[in-house]
């Protein structure tokens, strides 16, 4: 016969309770899934250091993988004007703000990156939504619950598998790159 929750060890009730309070936050039905985090003020961003043009060697050196156009910051503004004239240029500001993210330590400003990253990209309908499978956004949206610096890397390295396959090729072709070639 069952003895109750009395005859259970004290550090399983303790755990328990634990799991019972993270849950309880999930069976409540928030109008939207984002609302799971607590918002914060946001501060304003950091003006970005002004880029030196590659020598054509150095930009030639970019056709090897697109982690090289990323890391170089040049290579990254001009990736990123090439996808701002094919209108797309949402999948490199995910990654760049994904980028961003882990780095941030403080959970405050975690949350606030966390909530604003998911209501501009991952959310259906969101202003500069890119474009991930399903099963990725849910990943996603599980991984919100519990703050860390890897809970955007799925979708951010379906995304850079996006760009690799599609938008790189693209721009190692356009005029704008191959300006950069000749001396």
């Amino acid at each position: 016969m069952c003895k109750g929750l009395a005859a259970l060890p004290q550090t399983c009730l303790v755990r328990a309770k634990e799991i019972k309070s993270k849950l309880g936050i999930l069976l409540q039905k928030p109008e939207n899934a984002i609302d799971l985090i607590i918002p914060y003020p946001e501060k304003t961003e950091k003006k970005p250091e002004k880029q030196q043009k590659p020598t054509p060697e150095e930009a030639a050196q970019w056709r090897e993988c697109l982690d090289r156009v990323l890391n170089n910051s040049y290579g990254l503004a001009a990736f990123r004007s090439f996808l701002q004239s094919e209108f797309s240029e949402e999948n490199v500001e995910f990654w760049m703000t994904c980028e961003d993210f882990k780095k941030t330590k403080n959970p405050v400003k975690m949350a606030t990156k966390a909530k604003k990253i998911y209501e501009d990209f991952i959310q259906s309908e969101g202003p500069r939504e890119v474009n991930i499978d399903h099963f990725t956004k849910d990943v996603t949206l599980r991984n919100l619950v519990d703050l860390s610096p890897t809970t955007f890397d799925l979708a951010q390295k379906r995304i850079f598998a996006l760009m690799e396959k599609d938008s790189f090729g693209r721009f190692l072709r356009s005029v704008q790159y191959q300006e950069l070639l000749v001396k």
